[in-house]
């Protein structure tokens, strides 16, 4: 039996008050959950915890979930002086080996946890993998010898981004610049730019800090939030959160995490994706270290199904796709990507294809399976035929007929062929295409949204043709997409009225710069994964090439601004996190392809076995199992 991964060092008693997952709060009060004296809090053999039926609930005015550390004045936090404990002070320290287990113990006082031998606890060997030893470790292990200046320089940061929470790691903060003294949320965790840091972890062999994060966030899940004395639906991830030491008294601190559900957030808006890329990782920590217990736990397999729950909700939308409102997603900001962005729609996709591989007979309802199934037939359906361009495609939106009142229409959206931008008839390549970045009744957003893309092709949401001309424009386009830094975040940028009507004038999103055209290092490992699902190694290998050039002269930027991305960003934040982690990911996948191979998907041809569209009782004309398979749309 393996036991919890401890929450703090030797010395140290632990209040065992968590914020109830399941329970509706007061305003003003959480509630809190209280582990009994005699109940040890353990992993079984199905890693699942377990608590004692008896449990009680107390009122607490925290809004913070925690397991909270009383410290005195002798006693300290893991690689923290005693000069650091402070309000709202970021808990971080470096990191570089794989975190020990210990022996959690409860005290004879009901409202603490006592931890022993935090430091000198032998590791616990795990029953699921031959020999204790983590896979892939091997790898990380030799993977010093064949380290470059850059490659060092990187990890070295990576690690000193990390946040420790009672003295092990949780997470990475957004950016770890020394000299920033306003730092707004950058010095959170965030669920979307902690990715790539996982994966260079596990591929590293280091996969303990992955496993943590994804503890500590499923357990922010349900997390009662409110905004105006409203609250977001069940299940919804936060888009970050925060290590904080809070002073009680006497000399005496806690550590706790606090979430952030879009509250704080730039437009209050509720971070869509999160859950999504949440879902997305966790089949990555299985698949890369081979630890699949942690995808098998019922409160696991709860958090995935309450994910789904949000994603397929019934509603008035009459089209497959989700509908989300600006600023949901990696584009925080008003850009005019409200609707149904293929951002939001590729990651869907993906995080239902995981969800479809992690759920288990016993755990998933038939109907909830069936659910997926059907709406993953009718998104790739939807995405293929209607957001796909090319010169062809160009061609006969050119030539729409509008107004179309029927259930054969061809202008089914009521698309005006006024809306072609003249940009496009002459940047699009023979031989390519790619997906628009947007489709609503009576508009398409023909820029050209990379992640969305990107993801569109990892996840198989495109065809396979679809796949290989996504990949020609990019190659065709090099200038444009890549050019100084790889890659750009949309193409080409909002100008002049343009500009001034859809973002609202912002001043950080000015042609070019941040979402609106800006180029994005956090990007290069996604496009990496894409090409070597394509064979196309020689041009993840260039894009990596010129990110090797600019990025450490230039401190790691955020973003890189101007039309070519020569410029570092106007307001780009210094040491990035996910851009320092996009790196060497990149890096280790070209070393690894096969592991790389380990995060995409091909074509699933019993979806497209299994068509769900009822052609005989619902008039319609095309069906998705034919369209995918014949591949009519490049």
């Amino acid at each position: 039996m393996n036991n919890l991964v401890s929450l703090c060092n030797s010395t140290m008693k632990l209040p065992s008050r968590v914020l109830t997952l399941r329970n509706a709060s007061v305003v003003g009060f959480r509630h809190l959950y209280n582990t009994p004296c005699d109940q040890k809090l353990t992993f079984k053999s199905k890693a699942s915890f377990s608590f004692n039926q008896n449990s009680q609930f107390h009122a607490f005015p925290s809004p913070f979930l925690a397991f909270q550390g009383v410290i005195n004045n002798t006693q300290k936090l893991i690689c923290l002086t005693s000069s650091s404990f402070g309000l709202h002070s970021t808990v971080s320290r470096p990191y570089g080996v794989p975190v020990e287990a210990s022996a959690v113990e409860t005290d004879k006082n009901p409202e603490r946890l006592c931890v022993k031998n935090c430091n000198n606890a032998k590791p616990q060997e795990d029953e699921n993998i031959v020999g204790g030893e983590v896979p892939g470790a091997e790898y990380g292990n030799s993977r010093a010898s064949l380290e470059s200046e850059i490659d060092k320089e990187a990890w070295s940061l990576l690690r000193d981004a990390v946040v420790t929470y009672c003295g092990f790691p949780v997470g990475a903060v957004a950016s770890n610049d020394p000299g920033d003294k306003h730092p707004l949320n950058y010095d959170q965790v965030f669920i979307r730019d902690f990715v790539p840091s996982a994966l260079a972890f596990l591929l590293g062999g280091e996969g303990e800090i992955v496993r943590n994060f994804l503890l500590h966030t499923l357990q922010l899940q349900s997390t009662e939030k409110t905004v105006d004395c409203y609250s977001p639906g069940q299940g919804l991830m936060p888009v970050s959160f925060k290590v904080r030491t809070v002073p009680l008294g006497d000399n005496k601190f806690e550590e706790v995490i606090d979430p952030d559900f879009g509250g704080s957030a730039i437009g209050r808006v509720a971070p869509v994706d999160s859950g999504l890329w949440w879902i997305i990782l966790l089949r990555a920590y299985g698949k890369i270290s081979g630890d699949y217990t942690l995808q098998e736990r019922e409160d696991f397999q709860t958090g995935i199904k309450m994910i789904l729950n949000l994603c397929l909700a019934d509603g008035f939308d009459m089209f497959p796709s989700l509908l989300v409102t600006d600023g949901s997603c990696m584009i925080d900001r008003k850009m005019g990507v409200h609707g149904h962005p293929l951002e939001i729609q590729a990651l869907t996709y993906a995080a239902l294809r995981c969800s479809r591989e992690m759920l288990t007979v016993n755990e998933c309802p038939k109907n909830l399976m069936t659910a997926i199934n059907n709406r993953l037939s009718a998104l790739s359906f939807h995405i293929r035929e209607y957001y796909w361009v090319d010169l062809k495609k160009t061609n006969e939106i050119y030539r729409y007929k509008t107004e179309e009142y029927s259930m054969d229409a061809t202008n089914k959206f009521n698309i005006y062929p006024e809306q072609i931008p003249p940009w496009l008839i002459d940047w699009i390549p023979e031989d390519g295409g790619y997906l628009i970045g947007n489709l609503q009744p009576a508009h398409m957003d023909f820029r050209f949204f990379t992640l969305g893309n990107l993801w569109s092709l990892i996840s198989s949401l495109a065809t396979p043709k679809q796949n290989e001309a996504i990949l020609k424009l990019i190659e065709a386009k090099w200038d444009d997409i890549v050019g100084h830094m790889p890659l750009k975040i949309c193409y080409p940028a909002l100008e002049n009225e343009e500009w001034r009507i859809v973002t609202g004038s912002d001043p950080k999103n000015t042609p070019w710069s941040f979402h609106n055209g800006g180029s994005w290092p956090a990007l290069l490992w996604q496009f990496t994964l894409a090409c070597i699902k394509m064979g196309k190694i020689e041009l993840a290998q260039k894009a990596v090439g010129l990110a090797e050039k600019k990025l450490s002269v230039d401190r790691w930027p955020e973003y890189y601004d101007t039309p070519s991305g020569k410029f570092v960003g106007k307001q780009s934040r210094i040491y990035q996190t996910w851009a320092i982690a996009g790196f060497l990911t990149s890096r280790m996948m070209l070393e690894k392809p096969d592991m790389a191979s380990l995060l995409f998907w091909e074509e699933d041809n019993e979806l497209l076995e299994n068509c769900v569209c009822a052609l005989t009782k619902g008039g319609r004309k095309i069906c998705s199992r034919d369209v995918a398979k014949s591949q009519i749309l490049v």
